[in-house]
């Protein structure tokens, strides 16, 4: 857990200092107040990075740098963000208990669980999003996957690159590239499917106590490839579809194409799901992510939810309450009796307008 938190020239801050209770953290404040800031640096703090944008958007309007300072009871945490020559980037330091970090290893990050207004979308947003759930994930639990999922993206840009230049010797070129995209692939199904295979053994019984009611709730990998042999599959589909490629400017197979199924009663959740089916499937995911990390990493998640208490309906409030009492919880409203009323025991942070 992290007992307090100071934010320099982080975002809207200049200086300001927190102090976090073990439990539920209630951050309050109008809008444009800073309330998600304030969740941004826990964030950043526990894993070294934002979801909102880039390095160089965390440090304040003309300040040549950021700090954030995160006593937990592991020790201090450090991050430090400092301007380049091009206002558009920035560096990033990490001293975690005394010890200097370019780098923050997945082994130093602490887990965490983000529920933001976009992750309600899940089901019926874009392909992307849920690639991203299942990625960001794994790549918590996983210790080689970070680096899996970057080089990845570096091969794909690299054959991207190559399909829109079109050299002469185009399709010697692309072989190289097509092998070493198949391979990382394959290992990247993989473990997208060994995380769903997690999921469906117990999704059904979850949702079921959110809902009060019985329902059969599956996941699934979709692919036009058998994660069994994906990487062969893909393979031969990139070779084959070279001149299809051409023409896009991009490559059109591969798991960065991929997606996440979700069925309730055997019908895909995205298209016959009500409103509140829905948000009770995303619930569920979001408690199995925490149940998943905390099994897998072997310690309790910080949970962080941004402006979601007051999207869900009585009833599933009063469930996400029963299943986040024992994590070091943080949640920003603007009402902060509509979450009061839900733990006995919680802190209200008040942020002026």
């Amino acid at each position: 857990m992290i007992t307090s938190l100071r934010l320099q020239h982080f975002r809207s801050y200049d200086d300001a200092s927190f102090e976090l209770e073990s439990g539920v953290n209630i951050i309050v404040g109008p809008n444009a107040s800073g309330k998600t800031n304030l969740l941004e640096a826990v964030l950043v703090a526990a894993r070294g990075s934002s979801y909102r944008g880039r390095d160089s958007e965390l440090i304040g309007f003309g300040q040549p740098w950021a700090r954030l300072d995160a006593d937990t009871l592991e020790g201090m945490r450090t991050v430090k963000l400092e301007r380049t020559n091009d206002d558009s980037r920035a560096t990033k330091s990490f001293d975690i208990d005394g010890q200097h970090l370019s780098r923050l290893t997945p082994q130093r990050t602490l887990p965490t669980v983000l529920f933001e207004p976009n992750h309600l979308l899940l089901l019926s947003g874009s392909p992307e999003l849920r690639r991203t759930f299942l990625d960001d994930l794994i790549e918590q639990t996983n210790m080689r996957f970070g680096a899996l999922r970057r080089h990845y993206k570096r091969v794909l840009a690299q054959r991207n690159a190559l399909l829109k230049r079109q050299p002469r010797d185009l399709r010697e070129q692309l072989f190289v590239w097509n092998v070493r995209l198949s391979e990382l692939g394959g290992q990247i199904a993989h473990e997208r499917q060994e995380l769903i295979n997690r999921f469906n053994g117990r999704m059904g019984g979850l949702y079921g106590r959110l809902a009060a009611t019985e329902h059969g709730v599956a996941l699934a990998y979709v692919s036009q490839f058998a994660p069994e042999s994906y990487e062969t599959a893909l393979l031969h589909k990139l070779e084959a579809s070279t001149d299809l490629d051409v023409l896009r400017g991009f490559t059109a197979y591969g798991p960065h194409r991929d997606d996440l199924s979700v069925l309730l009663d055997g019908h895909e959740a995205a298209t016959s799901a009500s409103r509140g089916e829905s948000r009770t499937l995303v619930l569920a995911l979001k408690i199995m992510e925490l149940q998943l990390l905390e099994e897998l990493r072997g310690a309790r998640p910080l949970l962080l939810l941004d402006d979601v208490f007051s999207e869900l309906d009585a009833r599933r409030r009063q469930a996400l309450t029963s299943f986040v009492a024992d994590y070091q919880t943080f949640i920003t409203t603007t009402d902060a009796d509509v979450v009061a009323q839900h733990f006995a025991s919680r802190t209200t942070i008040s942020l002026p307008a």
